[in-house]
């Protein structure tokens, strides 16, 4: 079960075979003997299932339905797969039994491969478990900490790092479970990643990221790690340490709104309390806020904004890719009634700009934040845009990228993460440069 969970389903041959498959069986299904009421029927049941699928995806944009602006390759693979439906059911009247057969079986094709399509084209869930909410990461053995050397480097670890002959080409990338010990959240399984410098002998203290994904979404390191193999390749394998750490819960369905609260648990209490706390008894991470980074994609992104404006002592470092302007925004009155109690004013003042605006002079001192975008994502640009005017007013180092070409996708979490790490390996002395 679990090889069939992590069985990759983008630019795979898995994915391939899928396409090639919905293929085979439309040629099977036009293929037959003359038969122009067949024809009419068959004509009428895939242009129905086009209208329907096209009406599907401009119905979706239109009332925002999904949160985004559905790209048009959305549409164009929502329209192919109700066509194909369509084509299959006009096939079953007056067919033999091996053809309804064939009929039943194209429906599931269709709609797998329309799936795949789309998922690829986004490109966020890279394994057939990670559609389903299951990401089936083996466990990581974790390398042992050395709690007496957690302080911050006299020099950069990039001028007096030397990575052994024996130090992996890659990181290292699986799961551990993060227990709820002070908020009671119940979470799933975390990512890990651990970059090629902390799979040695005597390694050093890295800095480190704690990453949340999208609602829904799961805690799955793949664009991330990939992401830092590429810099640790350049950079003597160094990297920070990373945590993709689960903020909405353990059935991955809910929005707790990166908040504390009686509904949805202590998912607040959760990310900042307890995953901070147990990256510090089991990592070997410099324990300095300076080497700190909150992050997060989506929703993740929100969360992220948030508690780095809430929390300066902890994290000096923001990267919020693609993120909300604040938690809640896809259902601002559900928020309001489910998380804060209808308290308007409590949900006013957990957003990040609000957050910003009310902390004392000199909070963030020495914090560096980085914003992103895809430039074909509107919603989401206009929201890293607020925000990032907001956290320079206040004295934050601000960056605000938006990813040319991208949309609300995979290309904006890995081009978003990139500019991230390319403002910040310097400050955390991950490299030279500037």
């Amino acid at each position: 079960m679990s090889a069939i969970l992590e069985l990759p389903i983008v630019d795979s041959p898995a994915m391939w075979i899928i396409y090639l498959v919905a293929v085979a069986l439309t040629i099977t299904l036009l293929v037959r003997d003359p038969d122009p009421k067949w024809f009419v029927r068959a004509s009428i049941g895939a242009v129905a299932g086009a209208l329907l699928g096209m009406g599907t995806y401009f119905a979706g944009n239109l009332l925002d339905l999904f949160g985004v602006n559905l790209p048009l390759m959305v549409g164009v693979w929502t329209t192919a797969m109700f066509a194909g439906v369509g084509l299959a059911i006009a096939s079953f009247p007056d067919a033999k039994p091996w053809r309804k057969v064939v009929a039943s079986v194209a429906i599931l094709a269709y709609l797998l491969a329309g799936a795949t399509g789309i998922n690829a084209f986004y490109g966020l869930n890279p394994t057939l478990g990670s559609v389903f909410g299951d990401v089936e990461e083996a466990q990581i053995s974790l390398p042992d900490s050395n709690p007496d050397n957690r302080a911050a480097p006299a020099q950069p670890l990039a001028a007096t790092w030397q990575a052994p002959s024996n130090m992996p080409s890659v990181g290292e990338r699986g799961s551990a479970p993060i227990p709820g010990t002070e908020s009671g959240f119940v979470a799933r399984d975390a990512g890990i990643y651990l970059p090629p410098a902390a799979l040695v002998d005597n390694a050093p203290a890295l800095p480190v990221v704690i990453m949340m994904m999208g609602y829904p979404g799961n805690p799955d390191g793949t664009i991330i790690s990939d992401v830092l193999d590429e810099f640790a390749a350049k950079n003597n394998g160094l990297a920070p340490i990373v945590i993709i750490a689960d903020q909405l819960g353990a059935a991955g369905v809910q929005d707790p709104a990166c908040a504390d609260s009686a509904k949805y648990g202590n998912a607040e209490t959760y990310i900042t309390t307890d995953v901070v706390n147990w990256a510090n008894t089991n990592l070997n991470v410099i324990k300095d806020p300076k080497y700190w980074t909150i992050a997060g994609y989506s929703n993740g992104g929100g969360c992220a904004a948030k508690y780095g404006a809430k929390h300066p002592d902890l994290f000096k470092n923001v990267i919020s890719v693609s993120g909300e302007e604040f938690p809640g925004s896809e259902g601002a009155d559900a928020a309001t009634a489910d998380i804060y109690g209808g308290d308007a004013t409590a949900f006013e003042a957990s957003k990040p700009i609000n957050i910003m605006k009310a902390a004392p002079a000199g909070s963030y001192s020495g914090m560096t934040a980085i914003f992103t975008a895809g430039s074909e994502d509107p919603t989401f640009a206009a929201a890293a845009t607020a925000v990032s005017q907001a956290a320079e007013a206040v004295g934050i180092a601000t960056t605000l990228f938006l990813v040319q070409g991208a949309d609300h996708g995979g290309d904006a979490v890995s081009g978003g993460l990139t500019e991230g790490f390319d403002v910040l390996y310097p400050i955390l002395g991950l490299s030279t440069g500037t």
